[in-house]
């Protein structure tokens, strides 16, 4: 089952907000992130909040676009309440789960609840996540003709066997075909892929990549697959079903990835993601990573608002429940402050290509910079120019390289 809820504070009825979170909000970009928490099947790996038609009594799928516009109304009048609002939503973002199970009008009335209570901005980045074959070709276009700009497409791996122990359903084959029909549609593409499957070989990560590549997307992210406690795959992996991850292993299929990106002439601007040029990197992402605002719709979803983060409550029936009773659905939260907002800055930013401004660390901090360029971590001519940028051997180390820079 999903992960649990972080601590916090229990979140007010109302959902209203401190004087606090308005402050600077006319200089920050506002973001909405709506969360379809259904899937077809829960994949063995999977440990987001998503839900199957068996996992799920006392919600139906059909009602879940109206559930969503009860909370965008809620989240406006908060919002204006506490003074932030006003602002139009730069980016919208609908993650899951698979969006693309609801049918296109309920996702259109959903990006009209945005509309309607913020406004777009007018190059407003509007994407949604499908997995290749939860959409067809008219699908595609009446997303874009509802507003949509962007579509990001979990092909995850173009290797059968791969895709078999992720328990993903698609035709590697259909990758192609919707990717076709999302630029007929003006789209643009991006496309998500995991490596690091047990029993997955280089060779089979290089035919993944050359079949990614070959279709020209305008972004491409590819993530290390990282085993959750609880998943399925886990216990497959504790009952020796199928191998551990090999994390020596996971750094050769990143450098591969990398310089296979590089060759094709797309450029690394955070970790685990790249783009074709910067406009199309992905802005709402981007927004996360630099500490921006945003309004987090659905089940357990996550919320920021100048220094105040907030979680819904995760089960869609519990969810529906709040909004009916005219209550906030979000179960907990705290406000930030300036000594969290500075080490998240370090933990965040310090993953972008744009790198992190060293006058944000402390002295200890500062005073890893040396060695971290010594060692061929932290890129040193940026570093004169004060920022911290990884090389490519500290990204596979970041984690390792914050701790550093905390004084970890």
């Amino acid at each position: 089952m999903p992960s649990a809820l972080p601590l916090g504070d229990p979140a007010p009825a109302d959902g209203l907000l401190p004087a606090s979170a308005a402050v600077g909000a006319a200089e920050r970009a506002f973001g909405v992130y709506l969360h379809v928490p259904f899937c077809r099947v829960r994949c063995g790996y999977c440990d987001f909040n998503t839900y199957t038609a068996s996992e799920i009594r006392g919600v139906t799928q059909s009602d879940y676009a109206g559930q969503a516009l009860e909370e965008i109304a809620l989240a406006r009048r908060v919002l204006d309440a506490a003074g932030a609002g006003g602002r139009p939503a730069s980016t919208v973002f609908l993650g899951g789960g698979t969006p693309t199970l609801l049918p296109t009008d309920d996702l259109a009335a959903m990006l009209d609840g945005v509309r309607g209570a913020w406004g777009l901005a007018p190059d407003a980045e509007v994407t949604t996540e499908a997995n290749p074959d939860s959409v067809d070709r008219d699908a595609l276009h009446r997303l874009a003709d509802a507003g949509f700009t962007r579509v990001s497409f979990g092909m995850q791996s173009a290797v059968p066997h791969v895709l078999a122990v992720l328990e993903r359903t698609h035709d590697p084959e259909r990758v192609p075909r919707v990717v076709e029909w999302a630029r007929e549609a003006g789209l643009q593409v991006s496309l998500d892929l995991i490596y690091g499957t047990p029993g997955e070989r280089p060779e089979d990560w290089s035919a993944s990549l050359e079949m990614a590549i070959a279709q020209r997307p305008d972004h491409l992210s590819a993530y290390a697959l990282i085993v959750e406690d609880g998943t399925k795959l886990a216990r497959q992996i504790s009952r020796g079903e199928v191998p551990p991850i090999d994390d020596d292993l996971h750094a050769d299929l990143y450098e591969m990835a990398d310089d296979a990106l590089a060759a094709a002439g797309y450029g690394w601007y955070e970790v685990s993601n790249w783009a074709r040029d910067d406009a199309h990197r992905s802005r709402h992402n981007l927004a996360y990573w630099t500490g921006e605002d945003w309004w987090g719709i659905g089940p357990g979803a996550h919320s920021h608002v100048g220094g105040v983060r907030w979680w819904n409550v995760k089960h869609p029936a519990a969810y529906a429940g709040r909004l009916a009773e005219g209550a906030s659905p979000a179960h907990g939260r705290e406000t930030l402050d300036a000594e969290t907002r500075r080490v998240e800055r370090v933990l965040l930013e310090t993953r972008i290509a744009d790198g992190l401004d060293a006058a944000v660390l402390d002295a200890d901090g500062r005073q890893e910079l040396a060695g971290l360029i010594a060692e061929g971590l932290v890129e040193g001519r940026a570093a004169i120019a004060g920022r911290v940028v990884l090389t490519r051997r500290g990204r596979l180390l970041a984690d390792a390289v914050v701790r550093r820079l905390l004084g970890g």
